[in-house]
């Protein structure tokens, strides 16, 4: 093992990088107009005004207005899991987040809980000698050691393993890779991405991260009014109340009308008095039934319509306004779902949802139960029009280790071995931690990110196409991959007409025509649109039936 690294402790910082300019003169001016026969500017907006109509109509529920102005901070000194949990668990939101998949991990910052603080402002006064929420008092010192040491461990572990695995993905990679026309050198670079991937499923998920995050005056006052619902709530009001100090910095009017005031712990959904409580929750049994209805699948479709291809077929010929005797059912669908016929598909503007006619997938609806490590879902939750109940991790955790292991790994028995022993002993500390006395919600900062999560989501066609044409690409994270696979695999039973047209973008483009053609000539990429990143594979000739080699 390579000697250990200082671990450091996460300090967040919020920046305010960009903003609306009088972001309340904006809401107020833009509510006027609706009653206007002119447009109304921010600079005309008077004091009376302000204190009149601003606090009128966010108290009637009229919140539209407040969407208008808008602010990118750049967060720093953030765990994963809160990023996870907090600000990626909705959709009005847009991030651009370090990517812990090709970024080695080089600097180990983490996420301490407040061990050693009393009233640390957690679900639960924790520290030393303080009560936990097992009502018994601990040691908040030797809590923290153990934390960091366990940290230390899984960090070593995620060195070694980045190492061990080059190799073996090198193997894998190489032929592919002269195929692809790619020399030693930039195949061993792709190797050592592939084995960062890999390794990082055994960090825990306190690691930190960086990111850009944009969100509407509106979605930060949700911010400010939940910040106690959410499965991280210590962290979660460190940064929220980084972003309100920025914003109170440019325009202190903004929140001082609306209101900064967060709902009380016992007054939320999640927590309060008529939810049943934490303690009493079996993780193990949970996770134990919610596997045994997912029949062996990664995701299983659980929900959808019968008719939808007939519904899909009706709505595409209401928008026309045209009857089945002019257009049929197999005719609607091939028009808007064949990129021969529709170019749209061809786009990668993705303005789907801005087309009259391909608006008409939004009727057709799936469900599925899936079960994706943590890592996995973080990317997965970026598309936000397949929408998910996210589990309490705090609340669902396991007491047995309950974690997932990458193919690669496991054919490497050095790796595989190793990769084991770091998850267990990670859950061991964390059912430790929990038996001190601390607090769930800062004990599962220790797990690992190969942590199993169990949910349920849905969305319509209009948006699952999307993700399935990224997810479905051979470039894409495996976990999610091989879920989206077995995703439009149930698709294609239930609604043939329309999943012959699922698949990667290659497949996409082939269907609508692309050849990759340039200056006569058949590039070996072919229609796929990843150039030199092309997976090196003419996986339009014989999706889904082809196997991903890597």
């Amino acid at each position: 093992m390579p000697e250990p690294k200082t671990i450091k402790p996460l300090k967040p910082k919020v920046e305010l990088l960009s903003y609306t300019k009088d972001p309340f003169d904006i809401a107020v001016a833009s509510a006027r107009t609706c009653y206007s026969a002119n447009l109304i500017k921010p600079y005309e907006v008077t004091e009376g005004q302000r204190e009149r109509i601003g606090g009128l109509i966010y108290e009637a529920g009229h919140h539209t207005p407040f969407q208008h102005p808008t602010f990118v901070f750049g967060i720093s000194g953030v765990s994963r899991h809160f990023v996870w949990s907090f600000l990626h668990s909705h959709p009005f939101y847009n991030s651009e987040q370090q990517s812990q998949r090709y970024v080695y991990f080089d600097d180990p910052e983490v996420f301490i809980p407040p061990f050693e603080s009393e009233g640390s402002g957690g679900r639960a006064g924790v520290g030393l000698g303080t009560t936990g929420s097992g009502g018994t008092k601990y040691d908040g010192f030797k809590a923290a050691n153990l934390y960091k040491n366990a940290f230390t461990k899984a960090y070593q572990a995620y060195e070694r393993l980045s190492e061990i695995l080059i190799e073996d993905n090198f193997r894998l990679m190489s032929q592919i890779g002269k195929i692809k026309g790619q020399t030693d050198k930039q195949i061993r670079v792709d190797s050592e991405k592939k084995a960062i991937e890999n390794a990082r499923y055994v960090l825990p998920i306190c690691a930190s991260t960086t990111l850009y995050h944009t969100v509407s005056a509106i979605t930060l006052q949700r911010y400010i009014r939940l910040v106690n619902s959410c499965d991280v709530p210590y962290e979660a009001k460190r940064v929220v109340d980084g972003m309100m100090g920025a914003l109170n910095q440019i325009d202190p009017t903004l929140l001082k009308m609306i209101g900064e005031a967060p709902m009380a712990v016992n007054d939320t959904l999640e927590w309060g008095e008529n939810t049943p409580e934490s303690a009493k929750v079996d993780g193990d049994k949970f996770a134990a039934e919610f596997d045994a209805d997912l029949d062996g699948r990664i995701s299983k479709l659980v929900n959808y319509q019968g008719s939808g291809e007939m519904m899909l077929a009706g709505a595409v010929r209401e928008v026309l306004g045209i009857s089945g005797d002019e257009l049929t059912d197999d005719e609607a669908i091939d028009l808007v779902m064949n990129p021969k016929k529709n170019r749209y598909h061809l786009d990668t503007l993705n303005s789907f949802a801005h087309s009259p006619l391909m608006r008409a997938m939004q009727h057709i609806t799936y469900t599925f139960k899936k079960k994706i490590t943590h890592t996995a879902d973080s990317q997965d939750q970026r598309h936000r029009t397949t929408p998910t109940s996210k589990p309490l991790l705090s609340r669902v955790h396991t007491m047995k280790p309950d974690y997932h292991v990458p193919e690669v790994v496991e054919k490497n028995a050095e790796a595989a071995a190793l990769y084991r022993e770091i998850c267990d002993m990670l859950w061991s500390v964390k059912n430790e931690l929990i038996d001190m006395g601390v607090s769930p919600e800062y004990a599962v900062y220790i797990l690992p990110n190969a942590l199993n999560l169990r949910f349920t989501q849905s969305g319509n066609l209009l948006g699952f196409v999307h993700k399935w044409r990224l997810r479905t690409c051979f470039n894409a994270q495996l976990e999610i991959y091989n879920s989206s696979i077995d995703e439009v695999a149930q698709v294609t039973e239930v609604h043939p007409r329309i999943a012959r047209y699922l698949g990667p973008p290659c497949l996409t483009r082939h269907q609508g025509g692309i050849r990759g053609d340039e200056d006569g000539e058949m590039l070996r990429e072919g229609p796929c649109p990843e150039g030199a990143h092309w997976c090196g594979i003419p996986v339009w000739m014989n999706f889904p039936k082809v196997r991903r080699p890597f």
